[in-house]
């Protein structure tokens, strides 16, 4: 972010004009698959702050190693690409991919912020995220680096020790690892994910036989 800088024309000292930011989102995660809550999600909450956009960013490897079953990347970002077709409001950030290995979420925003000057970057998350941030690596430093935004549903404990800020968004009780589990019993996941996303799992036969 640019400050106002002096300038000289004619022997007069003029101000610049400062720059106003790009307001940003970033929505990381495994995305394995990526399902409708997770669009509601980073559609209510990227609106409600007026955020230009929000890049969804798929990590290589999970840091948690809770995703067992974690298809490859390049197939979760394919997967991510056809859920958020069709909404100029969202695009894709895949330094995390091409970084490859596990992630950190500080890290991976330092190396944005850095590389893009010119934006103000919020990092969006669930509220059920929010309780496991004091487990993350360099925490303190991530909440003083970008804005930290979170989807709130009914009845959610709006409780942090770092600023978040709490976005309302529609209760839809859907996880990735149900999706994943009714693929494995070949039982139906319409509605759950979008209709590409559906077909691209069906037409590479992804998640048969894998285990959490």
């Amino acid at each position: 972010m640019q400050g106002i800088a002096a300038t000289i024309t004619q022997g007069q000292p003029q101000l610049a004009p400062m720059q106003t930011p790009h307001l940003v989102g970033i929505f990381g995660g495994t995305f394995n698959p990526p399902h409708i809550g997770q669009l509601v999600l980073a559609e209510c909450v990227g609106r409600q702050l007026g955020l230009e956009k929000v890049y969804w960013m798929p990590n290589a490897q999970p840091v948690d190693g809770t995703h067992a079953s974690a298809i490859a990347p390049a197939d979760r970002v394919q997967l991510v690409r056809q859920a958020i077709k069709g909404n100029p409001f969202f695009d894709i950030e895949l330094i995390e991919v091409y970084n490859g290995g596990r992630s950190f979420t500080y890290q991976t925003m330092l190396e944005l912020t850095q590389a893009h000057p010119e934006n103000a970057y919020t990092f969006i998350m669930g509220g059920d995220q929010v309780e496991k941030l004091p487990t993350w690596e360099h925490i303190g430093e991530l909440a003083h680096l970008v804005t930290l935004a979170a989807g709130n549903t009914t009845g959610q404990k709006q409780q942090s020790d770092y600023p978040i800020i709490w976005c309302d968004v529609p209760q839809i009780q859907i996880s990735s690892s149900e999706i994943r589990t009714k693929l494995r019993l070949n039982q139906s996941v319409r509605y759950l994910v979008p209709e590409r996303v559906s077909y691209l799992i069906e037409e590479y036969n992804l998640y048969r036989g894998l285990y959490d």
